[in-house]
């Protein structure tokens, strides 16, 4: 037997050594990139909130490109309706995990790539634990709490965030924290209401195009492209296919304290929980104390609330309970903070 030519050491693993160098090829041989560029993004570690519409474009490209490590986070599980813009997933997904369906197909396109999946919800009461691990944070959920809980606990950690929101025709991508200015520096408040995808509808390319971006500014973070990406926000409209955007590099923090979102867990005795969902939208709140009071009753100050100790505010979105806390501020109600259940 020739020495070490059995199909087995040294012989096989200059082999893999070639694939994973034909792999890259088409990315190293650029001056941006490089062997010292590869190396940087073999080294990083990015977490994504969202298997979705974005998601799906986002760890498709980060995995490409040879992100070393992707934790996926999403709760939800492959429907029928998710195909047509989610081309991560196949017809025998559906009813699998999200992330768990999409960490098998990243393994399979590139086997380089540690995948690490977690079929739960972002919350306040996980979001420092996932983002301790890693180096860089991709908002590509549809959910407005998740992304100001996102930001919040990434401009406390210092780390960079690249969040995007599509919907209809139209959408945006940003790089916040890290250095640049906060989700909350650019979109202080909530909308009045907010749509989703299944109500007002969304365009495949749409998402496809946004979460393309999304990945592109991850990877001009981690290489350090100039100018930076960071404080950046990139508009598209694609029915007239105009492409805007700003700076908002000196954008300034909200002065004020802050409406924070909680988790369940967080909750004391001392607390007075107002469940802000009708019983008819959900039954049983899962807060058992927590009283029923809609929007408009708190805004018009039919009740009368506590003015010592925190009053927490519970919808499904978190839309309603920033309306609900804002119109409680009015009144002189300071010590507050907010849960969305999803």
């Amino acid at each position: 037997m020739a020495h070490g030519r059995s199909g087995c050491g040294e012989p096989r693993a200059a082999r893999r050594g070639v694939f994973v160098s034909e792999r890259y090829a088409r990315q190293t041989v650029l001056p941006e990139v490089g062997s010292d560029g590869q190396a940087r993004i073999a080294a990083a570690t990015v977490l994504v909130v969202g298997a979705g519409g974005l998601g799906s474009p986002v760890l498709q490209y980060l995995g490409g490109a040879g992100i070393g490590r992707l934790v996926i986070v999403d709760p939800d599980q492959v429907e029928e309706s998710n195909l047509h813009r989610q081309p991560l997933y196949r017809m025998s997904d559906l009813g699998a995990s999200k992330a768990q369906a999409a960490g098998a197909a990243l393994r399979a396109a590139n086997p380089a790539v540690a995948i690490a999946t977690v079929p739960e919800r972002l919350t306040p009461g996980n979001v420092a634990g996932l983002l301790a691990q890693t180096d860089l944070a991709v908002d590509a959920t549809d959910s407005l709490a998740a992304t100001y809980v996102l930001s919040d606990a990434c401009q406390r950690a210092g780390k960079p965030l690249v969040s995007a929101s599509v919907l209809g025709l139209a959408g945006y991508v940003g790089a916040f924290c890290g250095g640049a200015p906060s989700y909350r520096a650019v979109f202080p408040e909530m909308p009045q209401r907010a749509g989703s995808c299944s109500q007002l509808g969304v365009l495949g390319t749409a998402v496809g195009v946004i979460g393309t971006l999304q990945a592109q500014m991850v990877l001009s973070i981690l290489l350090n492209l100039e100018p930076s990406v960071l404080g950046r926000l990139v508009c598209v409209d694609f029915r007239t296919l105009r492409i805007g955007g700003f700076s908002f590099a000196n954008a300034t923090e909200p002065a004020e304290t802050p409406l924070s979102f909680i988790a369940i867990e967080d909750v004391t005795r001392a607390d007075t929980v107002i469940d802000l969902r009708s019983a008819a939208e959900a039954p049983q709140s899962p807060i058992a104390a927590a009283l029923r009071i809609g929007v408009d009753e708190l805004a018009d100050g039919a009740c009368e609330l506590p003015r010592d100790g925190r009053i927490v505010l519970c919808c499904r979105s978190g839309v309603r309970a920033w309306r609900a806390a804002r119109a409680l501020e009015r009144r002189g109600h300071r010590h507050l903070a907010l849960i969305a259940f999803g």
